[in-house]
């Protein structure tokens, strides 16, 4: 972790830090009234129907896209970085669904239902939850056109074509799976629409953990060598493995 350069931080009277702050205020006022017009903007974009069927496994059996719903009228679906045989979820993905468990109670009393899917099959999704401790509904896409279909998973052919469509351009991926978010909505008729999806860093204002390191001095401190939350995320469960081995290698 990095250190701060405390010469850039010269120590003024509170009447200065008062001065200095209230500049700022005036800033993050504009952030909030953008973010209020972007998400207003969301929500009026146009809905693409659902017209394929799609069918997942669940820890209880079959379930199609209408059963997620559980009843509500909108879904949020987490794509997740695991693949057949992969053993364990992306680092970056665990670390995201973290920060969801607190808030299911209350999505699920606003009409809000939270699901996770991703291709490995329910067996291993079922022992790699068991292991995070981990309550949300995981379902397994294996076999299902589903990831496919929105641009999070990529056939090995795909990948060795060159760049494929991911994160609304075409990019090269090198990994058969990328993570991302995508919302549904079901009418009283049972009719589904895909009314929202967003990947890359799409995600991140669901990670409280970074708006709290975004408030503090040092900041993210991602110093590298990925400059992002490779350098320091790591699965719940494995941070007293790493601080195992900072001790041991003193």
């Amino acid at each position: 972790m990095s250190e701060i350069d405390t010469r850039k931080h010269t120590a003024v009277s509170p009447e200065e830090l008062l001065a200095a702050r209230k500049a700022l205020l005036a800033k993050e006022k504009q952030l909030t009234r953008l973010r209020d017009q972007v998400s207003a903007e969301r929500r009026e974009l146009p809905w693409a129907k659902i017209e394929k069927q799609y069918v997942f496994d669940g820890p209880n059996g079959k379930e199609t896209l209408s059963d997620l719903f559980a009843g509500r009228s909108q879904l949020i679906v987490k794509h997740f970085m695991m693949a057949p045989g992969q053993g364990e979820g992306c680092s970056a993905c665990s670390f995201e669904v973290d920060h969801i468990e607190g808030a299911l109670v209350h999505l699920e009393h606003h009409d809000v239902t939270y699901v996770v899917i991703a291709r490995a099959p329910i067996a291993e999704i079922e022992a790699f939850k068991k292991r995070m401790g981990w309550r949300f509904k995981w379902l397994s896409s294996f076999g299902s056109d589903f990831n496919y279909d929105f641009y999070v998973s990529f056939t090995p052919d795909d990948i060795a074509k060159g760049p494929v469509f991911y994160n609304y351009d075409m990019r090269e991926v090198g990994i058969e799976d990328m993570s991302g978010i995508s919302v549904f909505y079901r009418d009283e008729n049972g009719d589904i629409f895909h009314t929202y999806s967003s990947y890359g860093r799409g995600a991140e204002e669901l990670l409280s953990t970074y708006i709290c390191l975004d408030l503090t001095p040092k900041g993210r401190n991602e110093t590298g060598p990925h400059y992002d939350l490779g350098d320091w995320v790591r699965h719940h469960d494995r941070y007293n493995d790493e601080r195992k081995k900072l001790t041991q290698s003193r």
